[in-house]
């Protein structure tokens, strides 16, 4: 019995250490990319998609996933194919996760451009049925395959100095096999929805 108890304190103990541990560790992230973003090209996202830095990796991740989030909410309810109905799922949970990691980075909610509201007006006009499912499915593809480009973009400029651009280097790292991962089954969901 004292052996269980001491080993639960010990667990206690160390999750607590931890828990303090990783939540200084995001506290210092923050401010690091909030004061990289000081330093950084005034410069804003112009949709291209390359980035010199991790403030431009940041600033154009945030405008697609924004998009992402809105027009996966529409399909989650909306979409009548079982693989674009679970695809939307997903992609709304990873949208959800990206937009609260870069807006709590600091990152600016740029506003919609015309392009990128059109694309969610018509994800919302577009009638529940296999035409609603290829233009979210189309819309996906397309919005993923800037994401991959542009992560691979920053990543190939090669190791910037700084910690701010090292944990945007990871966080672009992790984010591009994502990104390839979501333009490989969406074209495939097109493939299958006759896109």
């Amino acid at each position: 019995m004292e052996n269980e108890q001491s080993g639960r304190r010990d667990f206690v103990k160390k999750s607590i250490t931890g828990t303090i541990a990783m939540g200084t560790g995001l506290s210092l992230a923050a401010s690091l990319f909030s004061a990289n973003e000081a330093n950084a090209s005034e410069a804003e996202w112009n949709g291209d998609p390359n980035a010199s830095n991790e403030k431009a990796f940041r600033m154009g991740v945030i405008g697609p996933a924004e998009l992402s989030l809105a027009t996966s909410q529409i399909a989650a309810s909306k979409a009548s194919n079982k693989n674009a109905k679970e695809f939307a799922g997903f992609e709304l949970t990873e949208a959800i996760a990206v937009t609260g990691v870069l807006k709590d980075l600091g990152t600016p909610v740029p506003p919609m451009d015309a392009k990128a509201k059109a694309t969610l007006a018509k994800i919302k006009n577009t009638p529940a049925g296999p035409e609603f499912d290829k233009a979210y499915i189309s819309a996906q593809l397309e919005n993923h395959e800037f994401l991959r480009d542009l992560a691979a973009s920053y990543i190939s400029k090669g190791k910037l100095a700084g910690a701010a651009e090292n944990q945007g280097r990871h966080l672009a790292t992790l984010s591009l096999a994502v990104f390839k991962e979501h333009v490989a089954i969406t074209k495939r969901i097109l493939g299958e929805l006759g896109g």
